[in-house]
């Protein structure tokens, strides 16, 4: 098995998605593979990220397997501290989830949720002295 990775966004943030192949392909040949289905589906893919689109396309096309979130059956919460490990739910089961309680719209919709992102745009100049 080969394990490629997509990446989309800068140096300080950036997501990532794993593609898996069992046969190997050059750096050099992945990468244009990459790119010709970027160009094709720049402007109309439908998934939440490009890289997202790139992996479905490659899984479809050419035979890779895309490690998504989908296809985790267990996530456990590891730690130095025995009180901090657990077996966490998946993104999967919290969907799940979100389609069993349709009509529980006034609970906080956050209870499940491990953790949160935040995008923030910073201009470095604009540091005030």
């Amino acid at each position: 098995m080969f394990f490629y990775e997509l990446r989309e966004g800068d140096n300080d943030i950036f997501s990532e998605v794993i593609v898996v192949s069992e046969s190997e392909w050059e750096p050099d040949e992945f990468f244009e593979l990459v790119q010709s289905i970027r160009r094709r589906i720049q402007d109309t893919f439908a998934h939440d990220t490009l890289i997202e689109a790139i992996a479905v396309e490659l899984e479809r096309e050419h035979g890779f397997i895309y490690v998504s979130d989908d296809a985790i059956v267990a996530s456990v919460n590891v730690s130095t501290d025995d009180a901090e490990n657990f077996l966490a739910r998946t993104e999967v089961e919290l969907a799940d989830a979100e389609e069993d309680d349709d009509d529980d719209d006034d609970e906080d919709e956050d209870e499940d949720v491990d953790f949160k992102a935040v995008i923030v745009e910073f201009d470095p100049s604009s540091r005030l002295n």
